[in-house]
This record gives structure tokens, C-alpha cells and sequence, in this order.
């Protein structure tokens, strides 16, 4: 039971942030006491759930002002130093551990005993409140400069991927060999190696090749894990999202030039609506605590729709708006291997695990991991790397390694696809992203702008683990139909619209050490097996440097390693030392650079961007003096394939999908930039005819299924009807004979180069090769009429946008309609 003091800080937070639906809703249950009306009994759930979550609050503004700051685990050991608690005590709140639920607590220090104490915890509750109404939006993070404490050197060149491959080979024994080189693995190895652990890394495939590189984009900390964390009472819940939002924090300060904070409308269209979700909002804002990038707000109708033109107007409430982060995934993975190459880890990409390597303990008799047994995927060649310990941190294949270790382990990963789509930049505002929290099917729906692009997903389908995920035509539809709920009648998104679709394997878990083995685990599973592999699975983006943290703490602690604390608080990733927001207006005046290059070359490159404009070749013009572009319409230049492979690029897909994101944002621009790249590469990386050969049909092969060019492609094939009325017919004949003067049924690059060119429009025949070519449903180097009348039908019912051949002919055919033949009498004469 709780003593009043208690009960009247929890009145003053509830009349605060508490609204009145979600009262009503509390106040209605059964068993739940009259929390407004009373002020005597109050021994609910409830009661208990929003004071611990006051008081830990209190707990981090105490702590943000200390300097140096406790490290995330100190602070654990403080908040847990008062072990188990059977009940909440009335000489402080502690911590209490259950089951099911746990209980933040703290006591007051330099307090009596007896019923003062709760009154001054419950005091310092309330003067936290009165804080958070003055403090400022934005607080960077108070830690100690982590480079400062680093005891292991930072190498300004990186080392080149034979000189990894050697010390993997060469080195005797390491500390620590992490498998799998995503978010979370290459996490692991940057914590390890800044332990002033002997750290290698090796991955199958290319760095952030998995889920890592097909995320949403977004550093958050979950919106709707918060809501249940509220309504279901669920306090491991609401200890995810303040962990993710600390960590986010974090992220954005470490990698300023690959992350920033993005607003979010949330659109009400119901009354009740409104204080409803703002309460949750203001919530999410109280659990952020200092580390709030900015405070929500609640807009009207009309200012909704002046920042949001392109919302549904009908039945629109209001909105409100809140803060998250949001990032380039997969330079974000990079920046992370790259660091940790940087301080001494041995990092290698395309280097498999092909067995485990195990010895006998001396002492117990049973059999250790002691390493693997490598493979070079590129070259063939196989070798030993051993290892104190190996970390298990491979993602969706996590069982799969968990099986060399041991055979009949149970399975402990549950993989789920999430599907997101790429459509035109016009249909989102440049700064202002769109959730839509309650989907037909209860999913949840983001819109956001991303890289001048507009991101929409995402799905939450099971699935089948693979290193190929396929987009599905169903899953790409559910995206469009739930964003056409929330937009403008006039705003017709279209399914030609979609540039480019992928889908991403989420590693869902369940817990190895829980007896109730089929339940999914919300957060992260780290375990350790009986012969010392270290597995660490499940988790989110955002918490990947906590998770790794954990890992770290669980293997040192576990296999007695020798080890300095955790140092990557703070720590700057690659590119972020040297990075300002004008940093672009140095390269446009040193270098010559378009202003938008320049900009691209800082957001992805960060301080490093100046090693990439050193590269850039002369492009011969007034303007701009270097930079030539991969294709036009992206700021994506040439000198970015050659440091790509200085970034351990190896191959063509390796730099349109993850150092550059060309592949993301518009599959047929990245098949038109492959020929160059792969030009490029294979000059650098001395490549024979076959291996170009092989490079760009291996790359097609990735765009036309992983990234959605398969679907884009058969928009056209499955138009087997044509939707297409009989004048509509008659008029699209009429167009295709323009450039059909023979009437021989076809046409070719030759036909529509000879109209384009008596208009005065005069186009490459390459490029022109490259528009029919996408139309060409029989690859046959020509058009026919029924493939371009299938064309126009898939035009009218939105399957197919901005053809570049249909645009192509309606714009011939009105230029040569206007300069029709002169009438007579306007010609001057006459008889």
C-alpha cells in the first residue's frame, strides 16, 4: 500500500500527461481502483507502473548532470545494488523483479526511515516534472569523451582487404572472432576491439548485405511499444523503447552526417482520437527524458494540411507531430566495420564460416569453440582463425551457425519479411514523414521522405530464412492501398509509380533460456552454449551498439577474458569527426562540385568526403570543374565506385546497394549506371571480359528479383488484356505509325531517332536503345504494336508511369501536330 505523498505525485503526473479516455479507460476496468476520486487506496498496477516510471525518469536527470556519466552498465548496478524487493516499501521505492512485471524504484538519500522518506521521493518525483517544462527540446548526451580513454591506436589509412585476409590468416590467436557483419556484428567488433580485445570479423557476403541494409530507416524507439507497454501494463516493454531512445540519442550524435532528426505527423480523423494519441506522444517525450530530440506538438486542420499538402482532407480532426531519428542504413553499418578496421579489428567481407573449430578443456573435459575454419568466397582459398571466443551475430541465419556448434540444438529464430517500397519524392513534403498507426490488418504503416525519395512500409509477414528475399506483388498492392487511405483524393499513387521494392528478414527470436519456448522474445537474446559460442540475436537497428555492449559483458564475463569497460558511448563513427552542416560549401569552393554533389558527398561521407572529391575526375565543362555523374538525375559521381573499393567493395551490387543507394531508390537508374561501374571496377580491380560479363549479369540478376525490377517489369507481361476502348485504339495506332512510316509493325531505335530528329530532339542511340529496351517484352531489339498498345493500356490503368517511350511519342506527336500544313488563307495567297 502507498502512502498518500506517493499517491499525490502520481495525481499531478496523471492530470498532467494522463488523458481523459485513457482515465476512463483505466478507471473502468474491473478490480481497478477510482484513481481520480481516491485518494487512499491505491495499491493497483497502474498506481505502481507510472510512479516507477516517474521515478526512473528522476534517476536520469540525477545522472545527466554528473560528469564523467556512469556508463550504462554502472548505472544498472546502482538502480539493481538493493537486490530483490517482494513489495514496494515505505522507506523508498525500489526495484522489484518478477516474472512478469518489475518495479523502478529509489530511495531518497539523507532521509529518516518511515513515511518521510516516500515523501521526499515523492518530492523529487514532482520537481522532475517541473524540470521537463523548462527544459530545452535538445540535450546532447553528457558522457566522457570516449577517444580520450581509448587505450588502442587509430589507423588514418584504412588497410586494404588482402592485408585483413592476411592478419586473419596470420595471426595466432584472437580474442575475439565475431560471425556476421550486419549492424549488430560489426557492433560487437567495435566494442571489442576499443576493450583492447585482438578482434576479427568475417562475413559471408558483403558488409550490411542482410536485414541491416532493409530497414525503414528509421532510429527510433517504438511509438506502439510504447502504447502497449501503457495499456497492457508491460514494464519490459517500456524498458525497450527508453533503452532504444538513449541509444538513438546516441546514434545521431556518433554519425551526425548519416542521421538526423525527422518529424512525423500522426493524422487524426476522430475527435476522441486526439488527447488520446497526444498522451501517448507526451509520453514518449517524458521517456526520452533529456535526450527528447525535439517536443511533439498538436497541429489544427488547416496548419496539418499547409506542412502536409498532399493529406486527405475529409474528416480530418487535426494532427500531431513528433521527433525520431532516421539514417542510411547501410553506410551506417559500413561506418561501424570501418571504425572498428580502424582501431586494429581484422574485418573481412565475402569470408564464410565453414565449419567451427573445437578443442577439449583440460579441466572439464568437454569440447570448446576455439575458432572457425574460413573460406575466401572470392578466391576459394580456405584457413583456420582461431579464437578465444566466437560471438554468433549472423542475423537471420543465426541457427545455422548454432548448428555446427550443436547438431541437435532447437531452433531459436523466427523470421518474419517486411516489405518496402520507393516512390517519387512529390508525394511526401522534403522534411515531414507520415505514420499511420492502425493499419486494416493492425500493422502499423510509415511514409517517409528519404534521399529526395518517399519510403512507405512496412510489412510483417512470416517467412522462410534466405539470402535472397523477394518482394511480393501482394505485399507491394497492401503498401499502396494503406497510403491511398491517408492521401488526397487528387494524389493518385500509382502502381507504375513504385521505383524500386525490397524485402528484409527479421530475426525474430525466442528466448533459448526461457521454459516457455515458443513465446517471441520482444527484445534481444544474448546466451552462451556449452562449449562457449556466444550468440547474440533479435534486437532492433537502433540498440545495436547496447546489444553489442551486452554481448561483450556476457563473453568477457563468461570465458574470462581480460578486458577494459565498454568505451563506445561517444564514441565517433567513420566520417563524423570533421563533419559540419556547411561542410558541402568547402567542397563546391575547393573543388568545383555541384552544389547537390557536394551536399551528397557530406551526408554519406562525412569528413572523409574530401578524400572522395580528390578523386573526382575533370569533367571537361565550365560548370561543374569535377564530378562527373553516374546518372543524371542522382548526385551519385564516379569517384565514389573507386572508393567504394577502397571501403572493401567487391563487388558491382556491393555499390549500387550499399555504398551508394542508387538500387534503392530507382532500380532502372541503377541498370543504366551498371555498364559505367562496372567499367570502373573492373579497371581498378584488373578484371578479365568474363568477369565483367559475370559482374553485370549478377547485378541485373539482384535488381530484376531482390530490388523489385521483376515486378516493375511484369506490370507490362500480365497485360494480356489491352484495357483500351476503340477510339483509344484507334488514336494510339495512330501515334505508332508517326514513327512507322513503312507500316512494317514494328518499330526500332532507327525509326524513332528519324522523328525525334526532324522535331529538333536529338538523343543518344544508346540511350534510345535503352527506352525501347524497356518495352521490348520480346527482347527482339524492336517494337511491335501490340507491345506498345499493351503499353498504353498499362499507362491508363496506372501499372506502368513515366515511360519514357510513351512520353517520348505523345511529345512527337502534339510538336508535329502543331506544324501541320498552313491553310490558305493564312499563307497569304490564293487564286
Amino acid at each position: 500500500m502507498l502512502q498518500r505523498p506517493a499517491t499525490n505525485c502520481f495525481l499531478s503526473l496523471w492530470e498532467e500527461f494522463g488523458s481523459a479516455s485513457l482515465k476512463s479507460h483505466w478507471t473502468s476496468r474491473p478490480r481497478r481502483c477510482d484513481l481520480i476520486g481516491s485518494q487512499e487506496r491505491h495499491s493497483t498496477r497502474e498506481l505502481r507502473f507510472l510512479v516507477c516510471v516517474a521515478a526512473e525518469w528522476w534517476i536520469e536527470l540525477s545522472w545527466c548532470s554528473a560528469s564523467p556519466r556512469p556508463s550504462l552498465s554502472a548505472r544498472k548496478e546502482v538502480i539493481l545494488a538493493h537486490g530483490v524487493q517482494e513489495s514496494l516499501e515505505t522507506d523508498g521505492i525500489r526495484r522489484r523483479w518478477s516474472r512478469r512485471s518489475c518495479v523502478w524504484t529509489v530511495a531518497a538519500e539523507g532521509v529518516p526511515q518511515g513515511t518521510g522518506r516516500t515523501e521526499a521521493a515523492s518530492g523529487m518525483l514532482l520537481r522532475a516534472a517541473e524540470r521537463q517544462r523548462w527544459m530545452p527540446g535538445w540535450a546532447r548526451l553528457a558522457h566522457v569523451t570516449a577517444e580520450a580513454e581509448l587505450k588502442v591506436p587509430y589507423a588514418d589509412e584504412l588497410p586494404s582487404r588482402q592485408a585483413q585476409l592476411a592478419a586473419l590468416r596470420d595471426t595466432e590467436e584472437f580474442d575475439v572472432l565475431v560471425v556476421g557483419g550486419g549492424a549488430t556484428g560489426a557492433g560487437c567488433a567495435l566494442d571489442a576491439v576499443t576493450r583492447n580485445l585482438k578482434t576479427a570479423l568475417v562475413e559471408r557476403s558483403d558488409f550490411s548485405s542482410g536485414t541491416s541494409s532493409r530497414s525503414t530507416k528509421l532510429i527510433h524507439g517504438g511509438v506502439r511499444y510504447l502504447q502497449k507497454a501503457i495499456m497492457q501494463l508491460d514494464h519490459e516493454q517500456y524498458l525497450m523503447v527508453k533503452e532504444a531512445l538513449h541509444e538513438r540519442a546516441n546514434l545521431l550524435e556518433i554519425a551526425p552526417h548519416l542521421s538526423a532528426p525527422l518529424p512525423i505527423m500522426l493524422p487524426v480523423y476522430k475527435w476522441w482520437q486526439l488527447p488520446y494519441y497526444w498522451a501517448g506522444i507526451k509520453m514518449y517525450d517524458l521517456v526520452a527524458g533529456i535526450h527528447c530530440l525535439k517536443s511533439s506538438y498538436v497541429l489544427s486542420k488547416s496548419k496539418a494540411l499547409e506542412l502536409f499538402p498532399m493529406l486527405k482532407k475529409d474528416k480530418l480532426v487535426g494532427a500531431i507531430v513528433y521527433y525520431d531519428g532516421q539514417h542510411n542504413d547501410a553506410r551506417m553499418n559500413l561506418a561501424i566495420a570501418l571504425s572498428a578496421a580502424r582501431y586494429g579489428a581484422a574485418v573481412a567481407n565475402y569470408t564464410e564460416v565453414v565449419r567451427l573449430l573445437k578443442t577439449k578443456d583440460q579441466q572439464s573435459g568437454k569440447e570448446k569453440v576455439c575458432g572457425a575454419r574460413c573460406r575466401d568466397v572470392i578466391t576459394g582459398q580456405e584457413f583456420d582463425v582461431k579464437a578465444k571466443c566466437v560471438i554468433n551475430a549472423t542475423g537471420p541465419f543465426t541457427d545455422s551457425l548454432r548448428k555446427m556448434d550443436e547438431q541437435k540444438v532447437a531452433n531459436i529464430c523466427q523470421p518474419s519479411a517486411g516489405v518496402h517500397i520507393v516512390i517519387p519524392g512529390y508525394y511526401s513534403p522534403d522534411n515531414m514523414g507520415l505514420l499511420d498507426p492502425a493499419t486494416s490488418d493492425g500493422r502499423v504503416i510509415f511514409f517517409l521522405p528519404w534521399e529526395n525519395m518517399t519510403i512507405a512500409g512496412t510489412t510483417d509477414t512470416p517467412t522462410s530464412v534466405t539470402a535472397h528475399p523477394i518482394p511480393g506483388e501482394d505485399d507491394i498492392n497492401f503498401i499502396l492501398t494503406e497510403v491511398r487511405n491517408y492521401l488526397s483524393p487528387d494524389v493518385e499513387v500509382r502502381r507504375g509509380d513504385v521505383l524500386a521494392a525490397w524485402s528484409g528478414i527479421r530475426p525474430l527470436v525466442t528466448d533459448p533460456n526461457s521454459k516457455d519456448t515458443q513465446s517471441i522474445c520482444r527484445n534481444h537474446v544474448v546466451s552462451m552454449s556449452d562449449s562457449g559460442l556466444v550468440t547474440i540475436a533479435g534486437g532492433k537497428w537502433t540498440t545495436y551498439r547496447s546489444m553489442a555492449e551486452e554481448t561483450l559483458d556476457t563473453a568477457v564475463k563468461g570465458l574470462g577474458l581480460t578486458a577494459e569497460p565498454c568505451r563506445t558511448v561517444g564514441l565517433m563513427l567513420e566520417g563524423g569527426k570533421g563533419w559540419t552542416p556547411t561542410l558541402y560549401i568547402r567542397l563546391v569552393q575547393d573543388y568545383g562540385l555541384e552544389k547537390e554533389v557536394a551536399q551528397h558527398l557530406a551526408s554519406t561521407y562525412g569528413g572523409k568526403a574530401f578524400d572522395v572529391a580528390k578523386m573526382a575526375q575533370v569533367t571537361g565543362q565550365r560548370w561543374p570543374i569535377v564530378g562527373k555523374r553516374l546518372v543524371s538525375e542522382f548526385p551519385y559521381i564516379e569517384a565514389e565506385v573507386l572508393y567504394a573499393i577502397k571501403e572493401y567493395a567487391c563487388t558491382a551490387i556491393d555499390v549500387i546497394a550499399r555504398r551508394t543507394r542508387l538500387g534503392f531508390l530507382n532500380v532502372q537508374a541503377a541498370d543504366e549506371a551498371l555498364p559505367r561501374i562496372v567499367q570502373i571496377m573492373g579497371k581498378e580491380l584488373n578484371w578479365s571480359q568474363e568477369k565483367k560479363t559475370e559482374e553485370l549479369e549478377a547485378a541485373k540478376k539482384f535488381l530484376y528479383h531482390e530490388m523489385g525490377y521483376r515486378s516493375r517489369s511484369e506490370q507490362l507481361t500480365k497485360t494480356s488484356e489491352i484495357n483500351l476502348d476503340y477510339q483509344e485504339v484507334v488514336r494510339y495506332k495512330k501515334r505508332f505509325h508517326r514513327f512507322d512510316k513503312e507500316t512494317k509493325g514494328f518499330i526500332t531505335t532507327v525509326d524513332v531517332q528519324r522523328v525525334l530528329e526532324s522535331i529538333n530532339i536529338h538523343i543518344d542511340e544508346n540511350a534510345l536503345h535503352e527506352i525501347l529496351n524497356e518495352v521490348d517484352l520480346n527482347k527482339n531489339g524492336q517494337v511491335e504494336i501490340d507491345e506498345f498498345l499493351q503499353l498504353m493500356s498499362a499507362v491508363k490503368k496506372g501499372q506502368v508511369s513515366d515511360s519514357r517511350l510513351a512520353i517520348l511519342m505523345k511529345t512527337a506527336e502534339e510538336t508535329l501536330d502543331m506544324r501541320g500544313p498552313v491553310t490558305v488563307d493564312r499563307s497569304g495567297g490564293g487564286v
